[in-house]
């Protein structure tokens, strides 16, 4: 490959997480149209697809890819490049993260706990795994789990606390005595 070649892939590459950016950087407060929202991410797409064959390691290739598609709200054909981009990195943070977000919106939320527990193998000290899988064990009807890594995701990052209020996933404990107490803001 010559030089020229790879200076052309860095730019496509490039291209493409720009347009992953467009798809998601202000999607919160100012969501795309879906038909504007996927003539973006079919542009990104075209490009992940063409540079796959040409990557030596195709792990975040095929992350993006996931991400994209998570983006179009195509969950489970997310969850297809995301598994492809775990085989290469079981325990890859950002690609757990991205199953386990998938999953919870195919109404899987077993195998988001499942995607979450893998990377907690090796990322302990992270309180977004543990925040998540509060979440998740809270929707699985299992307030114990929910508990426990709630309290080691604020005990890891206090600030997570300000995020407790507005979670939805946690109204099937929100009555919960534990819950209660560890959520009270000390003033």
């Amino acid at each position: 490959m010559t030089d020229l070649d790879g200076v052309r892939r860095q730019q496509l590459l490039e291209e493409a997480e720009g347009y992953l950016d467009l798809l998601v950087v202000l999607s919160d407060r100012w969501p795309l149209t879906p038909p504007a929202r996927d003539r973006l991410g079919r542009r990104a797409l075209r490009i992940l697809d063409a540079l796959l064959p040409l990557w030596d390691e195709p792990d975040y290739i095929l992350y993006l890819k996931g991400q994209t598609l998570r983006a179009m709200q195509r969950y489970d054909r997310a969850v297809t490049a995301l598994q492809q981009a775990a085989e290469a990195d079981p325990a890859d943070l950002h690609v757990c993260l991205a199953l386990g977000w998938c999953f919870k919106r195919m109404d899987r939320v077993d195998l988001a706990v499942a995607a979450l527990r893998r990377a907690l193998q090796t990322h302990r000290d992270e309180a977004i795994l543990h925040y998540n899988l509060a979440c998740y064990c809270s929707l699985a009807g299992q307030p114990k789990r929910a508990l426990s890594y709630l309290a080691r995701a604020l005990q890891i990052e206090p600030a997570y606390r300000k995020l407790v209020s507005r979670e939805s996933d946690f109204d099937p404990i929100r009555d919960d005595p534990e819950f209660q107490s560890l959520t009270a803001i000390i003033v």
